[in-house]
């Protein structure tokens, strides 16, 4: 699988999470039972991460949403967004720009018109604030 593949999957497992009180553990096991989904490594590395630091990236997205609080936020962009920093900083071995990158990609597959250029704006700021 190529990590696009898996970052995809990744956001897919999140995005479900924020409309379930299963633990993210319990969506993955009902991914793989009812679509016969199997996610690699990496993407259970990234979505993991996620669910590990919430707190902390979800800090760091609402500083950076200016005037946006988290609720306002479509799901869609909340969830790239969330993937997205938590690869900017946990994963080492991915530059900060192919991170931002795919999740406009993903923005752009998956959400509305504006999201794309919101999730760039703010992963923009995160970006300048985690290499400054």
């Amino acid at each position: 699988m190529k990590r696009s593949q898996s970052r995809e999957l990744a956001f897919v497992l999140l995005f479900e999470k924020t409309f379930s009180d299963c633990t993210l553990d319990e969506i993955i096991d009902n991914a793989n039972m009812a679509r016969n989904i199997e996610a690699d490594k990496f993407a259970l590395s990234l979505a993991r991460g996620v669910d590990k630091h919430i707190d902390e990236i979800d800090s760091l997205i609402s500083e950076y949403s200016h005037k946006w609080s988290k609720g306002r936020i479509s799901k869609v962009a909340l969830s790239v967004m969330r993937l997205s920093v938590c690869e900017m900083k946990y994963v080492d071995d991915v530059p900060i720009s192919v991170s931002i990158n795919e999740a406009v990609e993903l923005a752009k597959k998956y959400g509305g018109d504006e999201d794309p250029a919101f999730v760039n704006g703010v992963l923009g700021g995160i970006a300048r604030f985690l290499e400054g």
